[in-house]
């Protein structure tokens, strides 16, 4: 399955929505803001596009015939698929925190205003190219190797963990400042650009997964300070 391009010159926007009035609009808004944007009807049809063309953003509807966008995103979600941001007309903070919890990397409520969905989608791309922005090679920590460059988590046994986008970034922010206390504050300039629109819970929802998946016997990777934020309790090595 061809996935994101290494420099594209217009970024590829890949709109999934079965509402055809939908998609249209915002093909038209998105390829006058510079992308090259095609779209799909569900998703079938979207893994037929991602196959031939490749993407290198994905605007994801959550309620669709046949496989919802959840279930779409929940099964891409990893290691060399193009960042999400889901669109719902579920807009409560419950049903943004599941969008979230399955690895979108943003999440917007229908019916959504077209600059902002564009602006979103620019600062998702822009997040992805600055963590990739000088990285170092790799670094180890707690028998774990996270390779900042190719954007994978190894575990001890070599095994790769399936990371999403938000989980990549805050994992690199907690390990480019080990063993000190981060605020939930911190933690959304570092590793959210402090975007607005992901709140503190939000924070706590990426953290409680990437936890998950660093859990060790005898080992407490992420430590929660009450209070304070999260530290991260060991000391990466290159």
């Amino acid at each position: 399955m061809a996935l994101m391009s290494e420099t594209p010159e217009r970024p590829r926007v890949l709109i999934c929505d079965d509402d055809a009035a939908i998609r249209e609009g915002l093909v038209e808004v998105f390829e006058r803001a510079g992308f090259s944007a095609y779209s799909a009807g569900d998703v079938a049809a979207m893994e037929r596009q991602l196959a031939a063309k490749g993407a290198d953003l994905i605007v994801l509807d959550l309620m669709m015939p046949g496989e919802d966008g959840l279930s779409a995103c929940k099964r891409l979600s990893g290691k060399g698929r193009p960042p999400i941001i889901m669109l719902s007309a579920l807009g409560d903070d419950a049903d943004r925190i599941v969008g979230l919890e399955i690895g979108a990397d943003d999440y917007l409520a229908k019916p959504c205003n077209p600059r902002e969905l564009v602006a979103r989608a620019r600062a998702v791309l822009r997040r992805g190219r600055d963590a990739e922005t000088g990285a170092a090679e790799a670094v180890r920590f707690a028998g774990f190797r996270l390779d900042i460059a190719r954007r994978e988590l190894h575990d001890p046994e070599g095994v790769v963990i399936p990371l999403s986008a938000g989980e990549f970034r805050l994992l690199r922010a907690f390990v480019e400042r080990p063993q000190r206390v981060l605020s939930r504050e911190q933690l959304l300039d570092f590793a959210f650009d402090n975007d607005a629109d992901v709140f503190d819970r939000a924070v706590d929802v990426q953290v409680s997964r990437l936890r998950k998946k660093l859990e060790r016997p005898g080992i407490e990777v992420i430590r929660t300070v009450r209070g304070e934020g999260y530290l991260f309790a060991v000391k990466p090595t290159a």
